[in-house]
């Protein structure tokens, strides 16, 4: 409930005695509001409610009215039509407190600031350049992930896929971004922990996001106190980072390969965006370190899920990229570009599993939607499950079907807006190359090397679970036997 928060505001726009159309909406309970109506799973409870009240619908959670979007026609005339006016994110009391009022990339307002940041970004960081440019780094830590698996194929032990892709894409995403693997300076703090700790604290029940005038509970609860605590940690962590790339002072070495917080000290000394102080190098880096990691984790896990579940596809991958590669005895990135099959397997299982499924919106102004009102400072949430399952568009939707995508034309930019599995228009998600890079390589090596089990005696669960992203509700425990002894 974490991301669900918005200023009240539906009932006290227009004159009073103005009736606004306000879309459809089911009944609700005093105070609850809709959300007796929601289990954990939110992606799963909204689609429900829109197959009898529609792809356009409000909700009230708790205080909070809000708007779901489940079709691609809608969210095709939002980004084509009315995108400026929906060009915001709804702000939370996590999101506030741990990005430092929201001066990252993904929760700061449309506007000037937000241009100039996701410029130095997309440019210094995730342009198709930048992201070739660390493939060196990419090629080191698959290869340690390999060893680690090869050594416990070597004594038939398991090995926990969600942990090996966690710490594998942490140990990416730092060394490119803050010049480091992901334990701390002086080895006493790690990266990768205060981020699970930052996921957890996203999705916490927090009174002021549902209930504003009951802000003062989560003092009671210790929900201030934990992710003040958090920040503190952060802070540190991304201060000793930055104090490490400051005494180095390589900035004028023609040699030095720039990360990206020498990127965005650079921007702070020589002024380049107004204001720009090290709590928005922190915001960013955080910011990024999520678009970046636990996605690519998370759709590295559900593709090697389903090809398991479907042995013959499975078959197949394995197929088409141990033939690409050849005798060469090791996957190069160049080799990804003829793996059609791999790269429909990803797209697929990205239809299925969206690593985000609820994208939050919000209004900036006042707008007119099919004929409904949409009053200013309305927060939106589009149902990217529920779109990927739209049978108007997708034969068969429940079934992870790779051929689907084979000599399609939809991408991961999402201009055709059913498929649109990291948003779409001004605010895509920007680690959309640096991520799906990731993905493959790191699926390709998994295929390349091993044969995959399940342990003796146990089934694949395919369950989803709880949490900012949609991750497996049991982490895959597999068996990996050597394809090259």
């Amino acid at each position: 409930m974490a991301l669900l928060t918005l200023p009240m505001g539906w009932l006290i726009n227009g004159s009073k005695s103005e009736k606004l159309n306000l879309p459809p909406s089911p009944p609700t309970l005093p105070i609850i509001g809709n959300l007796h109506q929601l289990g954990l799973l939110l992606h799963k409870s909204f689609h429900e409610l829109s197959q009898k009240y529609g792809p356009f619908m409000l909700l009230h959670l708790g205080y909070v009215p809000t708007l779901v979007v489940s079709s691609s026609e809608m969210i095709r005339e939002i980004k084509l039509n009315h995108e400026i006016a929906f060009g915001d994110r709804p702000v939370t009391t996590a999101t506030k407190m741990l990005l430092h009022g929201c001066v990252d990339l993904a929760f700061t307002p449309y506007g000037e600031y937000w241009k100039q940041v996701r410029k130095i970004s997309m440019m210094e960081f995730f342009s198709h350049k930048k992201v070739q440019s660390y493939k060196w780094v990419r090629e080191e830590e698959i290869a340690l992930t390999i060893e680690k698996i090869s050594s416990a194929s070597s004594v038939g032990a398991t090995v926990d896929i969600r942990e090996l892709m966690i710490n594998l894409t942490n140990d990416i995403y730092c060394r490119c971004a803050l010049g480091r693997k992901h334990g701390g300076p002086n080895g006493n703090l790690n990266f990768g922990v205060l981020a699970g700790k930052v996921m957890k604290m996203l999705v916490a029940f927090c009174f002021a996001d549902l209930y504003p005038w009951l802000g003062w509970m989560d003092h009671l609860t210790g929900f201030i106190r934990r992710i003040n605590k958090l920040s503190k940690e952060l802070g540190d962590f991304f201060d000793q980072i930055m104090d490490e790339h400051l005494r180095q002072n390589k900035h004028n070495d023609p040699n030095y390969e720039k990360d990206y917080v020498d990127i965005l000290l650079q921007v702070q000394m020589k002024n380049s965006i107004v204001n720009f102080t090290r709590d928005n190098i922190k915001a960013l880096i955080l910011d990024n370190f999520v678009a970046g990691t636990e996605t690519t984790s998370t759709t590295i896990e559900w593709a090697l899920a389903e090809l398991l579940d479907n042995p013959g596809m499975m078959q197949k991958a394995q197929e088409e990229v141990r033939r690409v590669v050849g005798k060469k005895n090791k996957v190069d990135e160049e080799d990804i570009q003829r793996m059609d099959y791999l790269k429909a397997v990803v797209k697929e299982s990205l239809r299925l599993h969206p690593s985000v499924a609820l994208l939050p919106m919000q209004t900036s102004v006042a707008t007119n939607l099919k004929g409904y009102h949409v009053p200013a400072k309305t927060k939106a949430l589009v149902n990217i499950w529920s779109i990927h399952r739209d049978p108007e568009f997708w034969e068969k939707p429940e079934e992870f079907n790779p051929d689907r995508f084979i000599d399609s034309p939809l991408d991961f930019i999402g201009r055709d807006f059913k498929y649109i599995p990291f948003g779409s228009g001004k605010r895509t998600c920007p680690a959309v190359v640096f991520g799906i890079t990731g993905v493959e390589v790191v699926l390709a090596n998994l295929l390349y090397w091993f044969d995959w089990e399940m342990p003796k005696g146990e089934e694949l669960d395919m369950g989803e679970g709880f949490g900012i992203t949609v991750n497996k509700k049991i982490p895959l425990h597999l068996l990996p036997r050597s394809h090259f002894p």
